[in-house]
């Protein structure tokens, strides 16, 4: 993006801000600091790794670029699970969706928390990234200069901690409906910072978003403000950017009219807002060398993407039966809940083009979903490939998932068809 603008302006257009200050320039980023991995042949591949942090066996989830090389360096995004959540959720849905806003320029890492949280107890979760950070950058091509954080919830909690704990290693942090739960010290230093809140947020109220906010308007310099932030029932969302923030440390503030939910979508749109205003935000900061093969373009989603249902897509040509094993996680809150669903070719043939069969609990309904189209919203629903994912060698798996409402049942999916073969589920 072109040179900081001083003051904050904002103009508002069906709901979705859009910003014209309070952004920093290329120029102030600082200079890129090249890892030990560059320039060697890499060990590490798409997996899960455990690792040795603090006296305990801890494991992360980290996808590289698919056309990844030791003579660029790229970004670095660490994505943080929910309370109950999993490593294998934030893969499920592509790291809150910025996999594909990414288009081949970074590295994604999604550690485990213990007890499936993130308490950070005498430091050790800030640790464990320290530890993870360590062996990724030895072993891979990092440019040190872009390395953010994310996550939802408690994840939001502790992409906060690291903002606080660790301000010269992350570039940016985007907490989405974050607090105060993993520790702030010493927080006075500054770090970017893009926080998001739902209004109705009824576990974690906005007041703990707007406190934690704040910790970075002032470690960044900011005027302070109360920003606008939409009236309920008016299913939109408001971003706004701080002025008077010190050069290149931004400060961004998105309320929407939402409960806690990690992918808020404004009323009448297909897909959330969530993961485009997250990666401009964190993208303004300077590029890596651009990827040697073209990136998605927003009609032809990558990895990870979270994309809208497409009712009456058409299914892949003659695609077959097919041996299957699927299997789902459900995190659920009081009227929604996001699904990760997993299959897996059990056959000898390669799939060259799926859809998987599923039936909803009575009650829900699909309101947006990633790496598949799926229709209808309710009921017996199928889920086909998108263009990226339609190939499954045999032993090899896909996942994807979808945002629902429900109404009292959350359920998993059930009664799973690939293709039109009934897949197992153990």
């Amino acid at each position: 993006m072109g040179t900081a603008i001083a003051a904050s302006a904002m103009l508002i257009v069906a709901g979705v801000a859009v910003l014209t200050g309070g952004t920093a320039s290329a120029e102030q980023t600082g200079a890129l600091a090249a890892t030990a991995g560059c320039g060697k042949a890499p060990t590490l591949r798409d997996g899960t790794y455990t690792i040795q942090s603090g006296g305990r066996a801890r494991t992360y989830i980290l996808r590289l670029p698919g056309n990844y090389t030791s003579s660029q360096s790229y970004r670095l995004v660490v994505g943080l699970h929910w309370l109950n959540g999993s490593a294998n959720d934030v893969v499920g849905n592509g790291f809150y969706g910025l996999q594909q806003r990414a288009g081949n320029s970074a590295i994604f890492v999604a550690p485990q928390g213990l007890d499936a949280g993130w308490a950070n107890t005498g430091g050790r979760d800030v640790t464990l990234v320290d530890d993870i950070l360590r062996t990724v950058e030895n072993d891979l091509c990092v440019d040190t200069s872009q390395r953010f954080a994310l996550g939802f919830s408690y994840g939001g909690a502790m992409s906060y901690a690291l903002a606080c704990a660790r301000p010269t290693v992350f570039r940016a942090v985007a907490p989405i409906a974050g607090a105060n739960l993993s520790g702030c010290s010493p927080g006075s230093q500054p770090v970017a910072y893009f926080g998001i809140h739902g209004i109705r947020d009824s576990v974690l109220n906005i007041s703990s978003g707007r406190s934690i906010r704040d910790t970075f308007v002032r470690a960044n310099g900011c005027t302070a403000q109360n920003p606008p932030e939409p009236a309920q029932n008016s299913g939109t969302h408001i971003t706004t950017a701080y002025s008077g923030c010190r050069a290149g440390y931004p400060v961004q503030w998105a309320a929407h009219d939402g409960d806690h939910v990690p992918l808020p979508t404004d009323r009448n749109a297909s897909s959330s807002w969530v993961s485009t205003e997250v990666w401009q935000f964190f993208s303004q900061f300077g590029s890596t060398t651009p990827p040697s093969s073209p990136t998605p373009s927003p009609s032809s989603p990558g990895p990870g993407s979270p994309s809208p249902s497409q009712p009456g897509s058409p299914s892949p040509s003659q695609p077959g039966g097919a041996a299957c094993r699927a299997t789902s996680t459900v995190n659920a809150w009081n009227s929604g809940l996001t699904a990760g669903i997993t299959v897996t070719n059990t056959g000898n043939s390669t799939i060259n083009g799926w859809n998987l069969a599923f039936t909803l609990a009575s009650g829900q309904t699909i309101t947006s979903g990633w790496n598949a189209t799926y229709s209808p919203a309710s009921g017996r629903v199928t889920a086909t490939n998108v263009s990226y994912n339609a190939a499954l060698a045999p032993g090899a798996s896909v996942s994807f998932g979808f945002q629902a409402t429900h109404t009292g049942n959350s359920g998993p999916p059930t009664a799973y068809a690939l293709n039109g073969s009934t897949c197992t589920t153990a």
